[in-house]
């Protein structure tokens, strides 16, 4: 088996286990081998089962049983271990991530160890040191135990804030520091609830006061999920603590505040943009959460179908005329401006873009923040974009008259500007810019495309549970579902819920969406001022594929189930 230069004897045995019980083919073991060798002759080290799960060829638990049999240890599934929580509290939470290793029990006077790599000799004479037992090591599924250091470091932090007292709040902003705990009590929660939700992959926060008690929440794709109560003393100096880093008033308790703070938290760059709003029990505090130090999405990792994505890569390379991203607040749609700029962005592209807020910095484009204060808002920073000679504009949103007709005129002067509009289908877009008082000649003469799109949860792929449904069932409940004519019984998903994501049965988050391409026709029935009921059905008529026709699609392939789609596209 070997070629060219030696392997490691560690990665051969794996590889032989994997092939002896039948998980992989000789010719996968291979590939797979020499992925390697390729990637070691880049400077990039991976480790074989890694490459065996990332092509496809096995699944993770089968990479990890083979890991056990080497090792010769038992394999777990935590899933199934009765965890005993005293064990857990033998090391801290950021110990068992750089050891990739969490206690989980005791047997025989031994402490009972779950690793992702259980021939890590160093990691088990430290822990052993640590915890002065002698370690029994099984070997678990690495997504799986970092799943369940993250559940049981977040009820371990929820303890410690039970025992907090309420103290002095620091009168010090953080700006651009890591979030460390200082000793303070107001200070420690708001650090562990921020920690918390970066390692949780948040995008909101809202802390929440209740007649008696308080609630932390964090939105984690898209839906709202109950992450902590502490006692309500700890309130007050709470909001006075997160108001203090993001620069707002503490002494004004009656009126809306906005403010913002960046912090750096586990080697990322965090922007948090922070509102205040007076209820009736207190400030209620809601932090949008912008990793800046992340990688931008590419437009091939949205989820478009091919022959979808082909046809958006060519509208965007238009020299001129206006697309449009449609949808509700968190439908992704800056997201998918991003990742068009980001494809656009080419030495000979001069690209400018007017937005509030600029969520990302992209290099080699300029980007314009709107400040209404200071008397730069969309219309004026577009009127001004114009007297730059740009190629390419980028409009963060267009909200009102001026703004709609300056950007439909800037596509008929020879310029392609992109931007978003706040419509449930893409037939709205075009019916909206005429409520908004643009001329329906301007829009059918300026409009090339409209884009409307929303995000669904993504089945959990450990964890999924595939079950079968007869046709007249589905169809009973859902007419529209697309099926072949012969198709008797259908095989779906549903969610479960495991460690990985949290019990929720879904991880991660994919784009659904409806492209309607302005046709003849669509201009004619746009010059006419149609509904936008008749400008969809003659789109559908044209080829178009709704919204809801794409979410179906994506439940026949596995990646959502039938009631995340409903539930959004109803």
């Amino acid at each position: 088996m070997n070629r060219g230069k030696p392997r490691q004897s560690s990665e051969k045995r794996i590889g032989h286990i994997l092939f002896e019980n039948g998980s992989i083919t000789r010719e996968q073991l291979k590939k797979a081998l020499d992925e390697n060798e390729a990637a070691s002759s880049n400077g990039q080290r991976k480790l074989l089962g890694q490459t065996l799960v990332d092509l496809g060829f096995t699944s993770e638990e089968n990479v990890t049983r083979a890991l056990a049999t080497q090792a010769g240890v038992e394999y777990i599934s935590i899933e199934t271990w009765d965890v005993d929580r005293s064990a857990v509290a033998m090391i801290d939470p950021d110990s068992a991530r750089r050891y990739r290793a969490l206690p989980i029990g005791f047997e025989n006077d031994r402490l009972v160890v779950a690793m992702s790599d259980p021939n890590d000799i160093l990691a088990i004479d430290d822990i052993r040191l640590i915890t002065g037992y002698e370690i029994k090591p099984v070997c678990v599924a690495s997504s799986e135990l970092k799943a369940a250091i993250d559940q049981y470091s977040r009820v371990t932090n929820t303890m410690e804030a039970e025992e907090y007292e309420e103290g002095e709040v620091s009168s010090e902003a953080v700006d651009e520091e890591p979030v460390v705990s200082v000793g303070k009590p107001a200070v420690q929660l708001a650090n562990m609830i921020l920690n918390q939700a970066v390692h949780d992959g948040a995008s909101d926060i809202h802390i929440e006061p209740q007649e008696r008690s308080m609630r932390v929440r964090f939105r984690i794709d898209g839906v709202l999920h109950e992450t902590m109560q502490p006692p309500y003393r700890l309130f007050p100096p709470l909001v006075s603590r997160i108001k203090v880093m993001a620069g707002m008033d503490i002494a004004n308790r009656r009126i809306p505040q906005d403010g913002r703070t960046t912090l750096k938290i586990d080697r990322k760059v965090i922007d948090f943009r922070v509102a205040s709003l007076p209820t009736a029990h207190g400030e209620k505090l809601t932090l949008r959460l912008l990793d800046r130090s992340a990688r931008l999405i590419t437009l091939p990792e949205l989820g478009f179908p091919d022959s979808q994505l082909k046809l958006i890569r060519k509208l965007i390379n238009t020299p001129h005329g206006c697309v449009l991203v449609t949808g509700p607040t968190g439908s992704g749609k800056t997201t998918t401006l991003y990742a068009a700029l980001t494809e656009l962005n080419k030495i000979e592209k001069h690209i400018i873009t007017v937005e509030d807020p600029i969520e990302y910095r992209l290099p080699g484009i300029n980007q314009v923040q709107v400040n209404p204060q200071a008397g730069l808002t969309f219309a004026t920073g577009l009127r001004s974009i114009l007297r730059n000679d740009p190629d390419i504009i980028m409009i963060g949103e267009i909200r009102d008259r001026e703004t709609a007709k300056i950007a439909v005129e800037s596509a008929l002067t020879g310029h392609l500007v992109l931007s978003t509009l706040h419509t449930n289908d893409a037939s709205g877009a075009v019916s909206r810019l005429n409520e908004m008082g643009v001329e329906s000649y301007l829009t059918a003469s300026s409009v090339i495309a409209v884009l409307a799109q929303r995000l669904v949860r993504l089945l959990c792929k450990q964890c999924r549970q595939e079950y079968t449904v007869s046709r007249d069932e589905l169809l009973s409940n859902v007419p529209d579902f697309p099926l072949a004519k012969d198709e008797k019984q259908i095989t779906l998903y549903k969610p479960v819920g495991c460690l990985r994501c949290s019990k929720t049965g879904y991880k991660g988050r994919k784009g659904v969406y409806e492209l309607l391409i302005v046709t003849e026709q669509i201009k004619k029935l746009a010059l006419q001022h149609s509904s936008a009921g008749e400008i969809a059905a003659a789109a559908v008529s044209e080829g178009m594929v709704t919204l809801r026709r794409d979410g179906l699609y994506k439940v026949r392939m596995g990646l959502t189930s039938l009631e995340e789609t409903l539930r959004v596209l109803t």
